[in-house]
């Protein structure tokens, strides 16, 4: 289901939107990790926390530098490595060559990726997700994880 407005007692519907309405704060994910929070990478992670979309390195170096003129590209592949390894990062590859980030999310969700322009869509669909529970359940396995990305183009108008 894509964002769909709000219950009658004003919660919200469904997990994508509990998922955008609640950020998730990377400075406060390193402390429970207990990762050394430099002020590059407080600038860093503040920058990905609030991030709407999912920069590739040099987005991330782009927006960060602007904060603080002293982070380098070379930091940010660091930190971002490090984010990765500590399990509060999320690395994607969404085919268009460059890896692309966002804090790991506490509600699942999928995405799907315009081709042409490159903007990425996330998505809850309870349908689908019970579909690939079957799916997996036929071929005698119990899911457990998955991850699951769509490609295309955007119908016209007129169709």
């Amino acid at each position: 289901m894509l964002l769909g407005g709000r219950s009658r007692k004003g919660y919200p519907r469904t997990a994508m939107e509990f998922f955008l309405t609640h950020k998730i704060d990377l400075e406060q994910l390193c402390a429970e990790k207990g990762l050394r929070i430099t002020e590059q990478r407080r600038v860093i992670a503040r920058v990905l926390s609030e991030s709407d979309d999912h920069p590739d390195v040099e987005l991330l170096h782009s927006r960060a530098a602007a904060i603080d003129p002293r982070i380098s590209i070379a930091t940010v592949y660091r930190t971002v490595r490090l984010f990765e390894e500590a399990g509060i990062l999320d690395r994607h590859d969404f085919g268009d060559g460059r890896s692309r980030y966002e804090p790991v999310p506490e509600a699942h969700h999928d995405h799907l990726i315009d081709v042409e322009t490159g903007k990425v869509v996330e998505f809850v669909d309870p349908e689908v997700e019970a579909l690939q529970r079957q799916i997996a359940e036929r071929l005698g396995y119990r899911l457990v994880d998955h991850r699951m990305e769509l490609y295309g183009v955007r119908l016209s108008r007129n169709d």
